[in-house]
């Protein structure tokens, strides 16, 4: 490429870096000369070659990466845009002397502190991770995709390269401290050689040790996928718990990892099927957030883990470490004491999570639903189940917060129990109502009070638990709100309590104690601060364990107390899964619902079904149709060339027509000839089971 200059006498010099660059050049020996030879050079143009003068200097644009994963399989991953500016942007900001600046990135998700080049997680705890501000990368021969330069060495190659590209000098060797040498032998070839450690005898050459990075300047010059930017408006936030274990898939996945997945397709679901919406800003994004239990379970708070490995034998300790962290999951929560920590840090990592969402999204107005998959979803199903729709459980209402009692006083109830004499153990130590709302079996025995007695007093507390909003009577209710072991008709419905069963179901277990409805441990529920719009229970056992309880069915009118809608969602080859509806309509044989495939294809199952039988297909009517013509050119006559002539005769008495019918009538003759042979070929095992082998065992 070549251009026209104008140079005229008493112009401003040219650049002094211009001046040294090509000083020493052919050209610059070169054009006194054409100065001379031409007398209008002075006021002419000239060609230039452009490959001579050397490209003018730009400063590189940065891109923000973090890093994810430990130290010895640690990967990069760059920001979207939107953030990387928005980093970049405080970044230029900040002064030495002022405070670290804390900017919200990846859907507000993760703080970054710019001064300290770290990213933090808001919603879950993860250990704080490394931000770059990067300009230079780099990639080894064993590298998959280019990484990052430390700031201070990418500092060191920007300045090299400045100096080069002004000068036009090149085949620089930039040398560091550390052994590492940088040779810049042009704008598109940089070479990073690492210095050698121990010299193999056999190599021959030093170059041949140790095989040079390969080094590229700016973003735009290696091959990285940047995500694009997470919409701003959230239209639906969801909370996901998971099921038992740490590891939430076949791949050993954490939950956090997973849900990110789940993020993931969704945006992807966003971008390709509501494109237009999303940009005129009529729809949002949806929000997944974790609830991890397992870490509060197996934490040094409960010390299970340690009770449980001193009773562990040491034989296949792999089979037994696993067993023991994944499997009694479901022996914890049918525990009462590990049940109601489980119980409870579910509840509350649901109310910090929305609070904390609330607060950093103060205009968010939208849904909210609750996703539990495997052991969570029973978990979330109880929990629902045992919600109250008073005002006072909107508060979030924690574990062991009880509602006050009905305005009966302390010698009232002692004598409607006929508990008299009690009432001054209980006044010497100013107990009232609301003091013994909240004492324990303990407490009453340290009292004095026998075992009897206690017991009557504590479950008569219980039975007036919930305040007058929260009917005790299921006849004050209406049919929604009636619980699902409870289908009988209006009548008996009126005479029995919330939650207790009717004893006629089963009579092996004493369900006095089991008494909060479903068959589940007499725990303290605690009250979520919303109310969720949909439950989606993934893989979930709730059928299962609803039929080990001892429930039959569930009334078709029963729905939770404070959520809307339910969902049972499974694959067919799930082991964990199970069906809900028949235990709600066992008259009749429903099929379940088949999700339809984002990419309007069927699920991978389904596929694999669909192929295997339309190969078996195709492959059975070829070997037909490979038989049936053999078949035919066996059974086929030999025909001569032209039929002979008789004396007098003509070469064909017959018409055509004639012809064409004696011709389809034996070839219809030679086809069933060869579908009967066929056929008793094929059903000639038939015939030996049902004559020869039936008659040896007779």
């Amino acid at each position: 490429m070549r251009r026209f200059c104008c140079s005229r006498s008493g112009d401003c010099a040219p650049p002094l870096s211009q001046t040294a660059a090509t000083c020493n050049t052919p050209e610059a020996q070169v054009s006194p000369v054409l100065d001379e030879v031409s007398p209008s050079s002075m006021s002419s143009f000239e060609m230039l070659d452009m490959e001579s003068v050397p490209p003018p200097y730009q400063e590189v644009q940065p891109h923000w990466f973090f890093c994810r994963g430990a130290d010895d399989s640690a990967s990069w991953h760059p920001f979207s845009r939107e953030d990387s500016d928005k980093l970049e942007h405080a970044c230029n900001t900040l002064k030495d002397n002022e405070e670290d600046l804390v900017v919200a990135v990846e859907g507000e998700r993760y703080d970054v502190r710019v001064k300290e080049r770290t990213r933090y997680a808001v919603y879950w705890d993860q250990a704080p991770t490394e931000v770059r501000r990067c300009t230079w990368f780099y990639k080894g021969d064993k590298d998959t995709r280019f990484l990052p330069y430390s700031e201070d060495f990418s500092k060191r190659l920007e300045e090299a390269y400045m100096i080069a590209v002004t000068l036009d000098e090149w085949k620089r060797k930039l040398d560091f401290p550390t052994g590492e040498t940088v040779i810049l032998h042009n704008p598109k070839l940089i070479m990073h050689y690492q210095p050698i450690g121990m010299q193999d005898e056999w190599v021959s050459s030093p170059s041949e040790q140790t095989r040079p990075r390969t080094v590229k300047r700016g973003v735009e010059n290696i091959f990285v996928e940047i995500p694009d930017g997470e919409p701003e408006k959230v239209d639906h936030l969801v909370f996901m718990v998971h099921g038992i274990g740490p590891a939430c898939d076949l791949r050993f996945r954490s939950i956090i990892q997973c849900v990110n997945d789940f993020r993931s397709v969704s945006l992807c679901l966003l971008a390709s099927h509501y494109k237009r919406s999303q940009q005129e800003g009529h729809v949002g994004r949806v929000e997944f957030l974790p609830v991890n239990w397992h870490s509060a379970l197996h934490g040094d708070a409960t010390g299970v883990d340690e009770d449980i490995q001193r009773i562990t034998l040491p034989s296949i300790s792999r089979l037994r470490h696993f067993t023991n962290d994944t499997l009694l999951d479901l022996f914890f929560y049918n525990s009462p004491t590990y049940c109601q920590t489980i119980v409870d840090t579910v509840a509350s990592e649901i109310n910090r999570l929305h609070a904390l969402f609330k607060q950093r999204h103060p205009e968010f107005d939208g849904a909210l639903s609750v996703v539990g998959h495997s052991l969570g979803s029973l978990i979330l199903f109880d929990l629902l189940t045992n919600q109250r729709t008073g005002s006072r459980a909107r508060e979030g209402v924690p574990s062991g917060e009880h509602c006050s009692v009905n305005s009966e006083t302390l010698e009232q109830t002692l004598t409607k129990l006929g508990l008299q004499q009690y009432l001054g153990t209980l006044q010497a130590e100013n107990v009232d109502m609301e003091s013994l709302a909240l004492c324990q079996d303990s407490d009453l025995r340290d009292l004095g009070i026998p075992l009897g007695p206690r017991k009557k007093i504590l479950h008569y507390i219980k039975k007036k638990w919930f305040p007058e909003d929260c009917k005790t009577a299921v006849g004050d209710q209406t049919l929604e709100s009636v619980p699902p072991f409870l289908a009988s008709d209006a009548g008996q419905l009126a005479q029995q309590p919330l939650f207790h069963r009717e004893p006629s179901i089963t009579s092996a277990v004493d369900y006095e104690y089991f008494d909060v409805g479903i068959g589940q441990v007499s725990i303290d529920y605690p009250q979520l601060a919303f109310y969720p719009q949909t439950f989606f229970a993934f893989g979930s056992p709730i059928g299962m364990f609803l039929t080990v309880r001892g429930l039959k069915r569930i009334d078709p009118n029963y729905s939770f107390p404070t959520c809307k809608s339910f969902y049972n969602i499974y694959h067919p080859y799930d082991p964990v899964a199970y069906r809900i509806e028949p235990m709600i309509v066992s008259e009749v044989d429903l099929e379940p619902m088949l999700i339809p495939h984002h990419k309007g294809r069927k699920r991978m199952h389904l596929e694999l079904k669909d192929s295997l039988t339309r190969m078996s297909m195709d492959l059975k009517n070829n070997v037909l149709g490979s038989l049936r013509t053999a078949w035919q050119s066996f059974t086929r006559l030999p025909v001569a060339a032209l039929p002979p002539v008789e004396e007098g005769g003509t070469t064909n008495d017959t018409t055509p027509q004639e012809d064409q019918v004696s011709a389809d009538t034996a070839a219809a003759r030679r086809e069933d000839k060869f579908t009967d042979f066929w056929t008793k070929i094929l059903e000639w095992p038939k015939a030996l089971q049902k004559h020869y082998l039936k008659g040896k065992t007779g």
